[in-house]
């Protein structure tokens, strides 16, 4: 309820926030290259098919429904548009927000990340381009767009008309933030060793599954990479 800014970054995984309707946002994906967790396969890539629906969402084999990016279906148009709230409490808009961060009078703009595709080739892994297949061809740089490493700002909001700092869903990578600017509630970290969900649940490669359009979910074979 009162959630404090500390200015460093701090990664979560696998869940950054719950929407107001209560459904997850989970930004990473349990597909790695050749099971090595350096090669992260992007969700929203376009070159991993997890069934992702119009909502940028999907059901993983334990049954959970979580959004990888956007859900179009809880933005309203024209408005910045609450969407939910992360693990340190902060609130989640997305995508549009206020021109001027200190006017509510300003207009609304979509927000740029400030995330970039590395130039030339990968040293490792994979090899090939940087073509944002993984997570790892992207890189942060500050002041390239208008949001911070975690995807958030300092501004006033619907909400909160005196200003907080806040995070934005964004149609272009990372998509959902994977990090937070305050502490993360407990119930959002990992445990020691094994990672676990909200709720108890194992995290890691999930058991080959149904997704939501009815395919196999989980790596693709080894075979075709």
């Amino acid at each position: 309820l009162t959630p404090e800014y500390t200015g460093v970054a701090t990664a979560v995984r696998p869940v950054f926030g719950v929407a107001l309707n209560g459904i997850p946002f989970e930004p990473g994906t349990a597909e790695f290259w050749n099971r090595d967790r350096n090669w992260n396969y992007d969700a929203l890539s376009g070159h991993i098919d997890l069934g992702t629906d119009a909502n940028n969402a999907h059901v993983q084999p334990s049954g959970s429904y979580h959004y990888h990016g956007l859900p179009t279906s809880l933005v309203e148009g024209g408005t910045m548009t609450l969407l939910g709230y992360a693990a340190d409490g902060f609130p989640i808009y997305g995508p549009y927000g206020y021109r001027d961060t200190a006017d509510s009078d300003s207009g609304l703009v979509e927000l740029q990340s400030s995330y970039r595709l590395k130039a030339g080739q990968r040293s490792g892994g994979p090899g090939g381009s940087y073509d944002g297949t993984f997570v790892a061809d992207f890189e942060y740089v500050a002041g390239l767009g208008d949001l911070d490493q975690c995807n958030g700002r300092f501004g006033v909001t619907p909400e909160h008309p005196e200003g907080t700092y806040h995070y934005f869903v964004t149609d272009i990578f990372p998509f959902v933030p994977r990090c937070v600017m305050g502490t993360p509630d407990a119930s959002f970290q990992r445990a020691q060793g094994q990672g676990q969900r909200p709720g108890g649940r194992p995290e890691g490669p999930p058991q080959r599954g149904r997704s939501s359009s009815g395919r196999p979910e989980g790596p693709p074979p080894r075979s075709q990479f």
